[in-house]
């Protein structure tokens, strides 16, 4: 199983979903609850579009450094392959020769060009070509189209032309030259190649895959330098019109072929949206068109993924051609010619392809229909879609959906409509909890208005029961005192005076120890009946209480009335109190004898009356 080539750190990943965008075949994903997108290697082709566009540089492709360096660490012979773009990507060294020497000081053995590979290469096409025997073909140089058909056009699988890229004939030339146990390294813009290399075995090897700024962060690693090292010239053989092989079309110029518009029969496409239109019009319309196609992912190698970012396309053009025209001013033509024929007798430049559809079944239409409902879409003129979601059209955006390749919210305009309902939702969230708040402070106002109202009400009836001279005792269901009055503390004698100077109203202390068991019982009965107890007299020694128990909170608290009947005050008031009801309990009767007796009746209230005015007057 080969390692991934693309990966993406959850760590760096700013989720903006760009790379998902992006991605030509939905290679990256992201699914229900998952946030940061997964690059599914299967998929993938290669063409590092997600690289170019992800700004935190969150996405990272397989790295080969430590692999080199460990190959050149050996006792083996080690060979350095270059690609012609090379010359586009060090704009910042004066003389391709110096960049030649920098290769060499990281201990590669040989540093050979892959624009002879690309010569030999360009004249397989145009044998290819110029023997039409009436199929179409697209060029197989570059790993992403090479991919892009296997996994997702297998259809057009034999319009791939049969013939191995510029770096599989680079490798076989150098083991010609240095032998079959040599290591090969190719250097290159491409990312693809990577897994190109994969690919081949035997003479055909690539040991591993450099990209261009893998190549620098050697150099940086190594402290390399122009300013430090030498001229030197690659190795030769060297190749002729395959140096500009850089420019997309430039194979074809290597090759002698015409894109002539009325003679020619050579369709040259470049750039991701341009190269999936030629690829679908290809698979459709090749029979119309009557064109072989000349395919290159990137726009040309010199933009590929594996140079550094930023590059200027038509400046690294220009380079490419004065590297071009640099290299060939004395060129030995002849020589040339001779290693074309020598090496080519021997190189096998045959290619096949293997069909990998990784193509995801149609999902019914129904389900689209509902996918489209749930983005707004469904409505015919709102289906054409901005593109921003990385799909031509909403229809292709929810069947990508659908096949679970990506989810409803990278549709911008529904993740924008969801947003602003959030948005709206939560504005009205925050009103009904601003008004909720108002609502909490006016009923904390209030709330504190009226406990104020009530400790003021709890002090007056405090004070008013400090003042009556009837013993006043409030106890919770434990018969512990809850609050008294200082008459109560006085009719309990000097023990309890001595504790209220420690416990003020003897709050917290024990009924059971102040008073005797005829007292609190009843109190007890109170709790537990919760009916009210009136005027009921204890002796208690010497001493006549009048006790009376009502409930306050029901099992709870209750409270009671004491008087001590033997006081002088209280005996007076309760004489007098005692004889009224005396009068008032036996009038009913009086009135009734009076009935039967007439006068008689008269005569015993008249005598009552009597004794009670005596009572008030000695009361007096």
């Amino acid at each position: 199983m080969k390692p991934q080539l693309i990966t993406i750190d959850p760590d760096n990943c700013k989720v903006c979903y760009a790379c998902v965008r992006s991605c030509p075949v939905n290679a990256i994903q992201v699914k229900g609850t998952q946030e940061v997108p997964v690059v599914v290697d299967e998929r993938c082709i290669g063409c590092g579009s997600c690289l170019q566009v992800c700004a935190p540089s969150a996405i990272s492709y397989r790295d080969s450094t430590k692999e080199v360096m460990q190959l050149i660490a050996t006792n083996e012979t080690v060979v350095a392959i270059v690609a012609p773009s090379i010359s586009g990507e060090f704009d910042d060294i004066t003389d391709y020769r110096k960049f030649v020497r920098m290769i060499r000081e990281l201990g590669f053995a040989y540093v050979n060009e892959v624009s002879f590979g690309v010569d030999m290469v360009a004249a397989e096409y145009r044998e290819l070509f110029k023997n039409f025997l009436g199929r179409y073909y697209i060029t197989t140089n570059c790993p992403p189209i090479v991919a892009l058909v296997e996994k997702f056009h297998p259809g057009i699988i034999d319009n791939l032309s049969p013939i191995v890229s510029p770096m599989i004939a680079s490798a076989q030339v150098v083991r010609l030259l240095y032998g079959e146990n040599i290591r090969v390294v190719y250097i290159g813009p491409c990312i693809g190649a990577k897994d190109e290399a994969l690919r081949f075995e035997g003479s055909a090897k690539v040991d591993a895959v450099l990209t261009f700024v893998e190549l620098r962060k050697l150099f940086d690693e190594h402290d390399i330098k122009e300013s430090t090292v030498e001229y030197s010239d690659f190795d030769s053989p060297l190749g002729y019109k395959g140096s500009l092989y850089a420019v997309s079309n430039g194979i074809l110029q290597a090759a002698d072929l015409s894109e002539d518009l009325m003679q020619g029969s050579i369709i040259t496409a470049e750039g991701k949206d341009n190269i999936l239109e030629a690829i679908r019009e290809f698979e459709n319309s090749v029979d119309f068109v009557r064109k072989h196609f000349n395919m290159f992912y990137c726009e040309g190698c010199l933009m590929g993924p594996g140079t550094s970012k930023g590059g200027k396309k038509y400046l690294r053009k220009t380079l490419v051609a004065d590297y071009a025209n640099k290299k060939l001013r004395d060129f030995d033509v002849k020589k040339w010619s001779v290693d074309c024929k020598k090496y080519a007798a021997a190189i096998n430049f045959k290619a096949e392809f293997v069909s990998d559809d990784q193509r995801l079944p149609q999902p019914p239409e129904e389900k689209v229909r509902e996918i489209l409902k749930v983005i707004g879409k469904l409505d015919t003129e709102d289906k054409l879609g901005c593109g921003a979601c990385g799909y031509e059209t909403c229809h292709d955006f929810a069947v990508a959906v659908a096949k679970g390749l990506t989810k409803t919210d990278m549709c911008i305009t529904y993740s924008l409509k969801s947003k602003h309902d959030f948005i709206n939702t939560l504005k009205h969230t925050n009103e009904k909890l601003a008004k909720t708040r108002e609502a909490l402070v006016e009923s904390e106002l209030k709330a504190r208005k009226e406990q104020q109202m009530a400790q003021e009400a709890l002090e007056r009836t405090s004070s008013m029961l400090q003042k009556l001279p009837s013993s006043i005792v409030i106890v919770d269901e434990n018969l512990k005192i809850i609050e008294s009055n200082q008459s109560f503390i006085n009719s309990l004698g000097e023990d309890a005076a001595d504790i209220n100077e420690i416990i003020p109203g003897l709050i917290g202390a024990d009924l059971k120890t102040l008073m005797p068991f005829q007292v609190y019982k009843l109190f007890s009965a109170v709790l537990a009946n919760n009916e009210n107890l009136v005027n009921k007299d204890v002796y208690i020694g010497e001493r006549l209480l009048n006790i009376s128990v009502f409930p306050i909170k029901k099992n709870k608290i209750v409270g009671a009335v004491l008087r001590d009947l033997y006081l002088p005050e209280v005996r007076k008031e309760e004489v007098i109190s005692r004889v009224t009801e005396v009068i008032d309990e036996n009038l009913d009767l009086v009135q009734k004898i009076a009935f039967l007796l007439g006068e008689g009746a008269a005569k015993t209230e008249k005598m009552l009356n009597s004794i009670i005015e005596s009572h008030k007057a000695s009361k007096k």
